[in-house]
């Protein structure tokens, strides 16, 4: 389907430097074809092709051929990234990574490693750190398996005790864990030991002890102020710059929208992956700051 370029919306593109403008003069000045641009139906936003949008209109096109993908915003991300994968550069993939992580934190490290082209240890090391975590995980093959499965061992104990003469498969399917984890139990009955293996029960304790949720979050103009009064900041040199940054990049939820209008259109794409990065940044900040709160309580 032809569609006019001015229809189109920036790319939610998974590259941190955003567009590269000599790739887009040489694409703009070959003779290659343009294959159809990806799309995102709901948003018009482009998932994929950002570069051909931006040669077709140095070539003084007016429109470009899509096809269209329907789904959440968060999908289209995924896809992006999926399309773009082998061009990505780590940074990028380690970003689009801790997104994916937020927006999806059902999937396991290994459904996210193939997304991103990230090693599943890479992934799992930014889960810890950024905190994507889910009673449950999406694995490869679309089977949901709990992260943790210490009630499902113990369940699978209960019934092999009711149940002695009751086949693997029959328990496991009745306590929603695998044969090879009723097996496991089986012989640790047998042992008279405890179905759940002290690392998994050490893994339920820490996730019952659940941070502390805000229910607000302070305007710069009040936090601001307060901050800048405080002489554990002001006399220190990593105080004097975290106040440095924040007066730098305080922006309320209100101000950023009277000037999107003003941005000029060439420059709309470059500022939104700016205000990206520097929202990743300062939220893998905020979580830092968070986990060292919790941990000096």
């Amino acid at each position: 389907m032809r569609v006019d370029i001015d229809v189109l919306q920036p790319a939610d593109s998974p590259r941190v430097g955003g567009c590269s403008d000599e790739f887009v003069r040489h694409l703009a000045s070959s003779d290659a074809s343009i294959p159809p641009v990806v799309v995102h139906r709901p948003s018009m936003r482009v998932v994929d092709g950002v570069h051909r949008v931006r040669a077709a209109a140095l070539r003084g096109w007016s429109s470009v051929d899509v096809e269209y993908v329907d789904g959440t915003v968060e999908d289209a991300f995924v896809l992006s990234v999926e399309l773009n994968q082998a061009t990505l550069s780590t940074a990028d993939r380690e970003a689009a990574a801790r997104r994916v992580l937020r927006s999806h934190p059902q999937w396991s490290d290994r459904s996210i490693a193939a997304v991103t082209g990230l090693a599943a240890k890479s992934v799992g090391v930014l889960r810890r750190a950024v905190g994507g975590q889910s009673p449950s995980r999406v694995g490869r093959d679309g089977k949901v398996r709990p992260v943790n499965s210490a009630a499902g061992r113990r369940l699978a104990g209960q019934l092999i005790q009711d149940r002695p003469g009751a086949s693997l498969r029959d328990v496991a399917r009745a306590a929603g864990v695998s044969p090879g984890t009723v097996r496991d139990v089986r012989r640790r009955l047998s042992q008279g030991l405890d179905p759940v293996p002290e690392r998994m029960r050490a893994a339920e304790r820490a996730d019952a002890v659940a941070p502390q949720v805000r229910t607000e979050v302070r305007a710069p103009g009040v936090t601001l102020p307060i901050l800048r009064r405080d002489p554990s900041l002001r006399f220190t040199e990593h105080g004097r710059l975290v106040l440095r940054w924040l007066e730098a990049h305080a922006v309320s939820s209100g101000e950023w929208a009277v000037v999107v209008n003003g941005v000029p259109s060439h420059c709309r794409e470059l500022v939104a992956d700016m205000a990206r990065s520097c929202a990743e940044a300062w939220t893998e900040m905020a979580d830092a700051l968070e986990r060292e709160n919790r941990a000096a309580v």
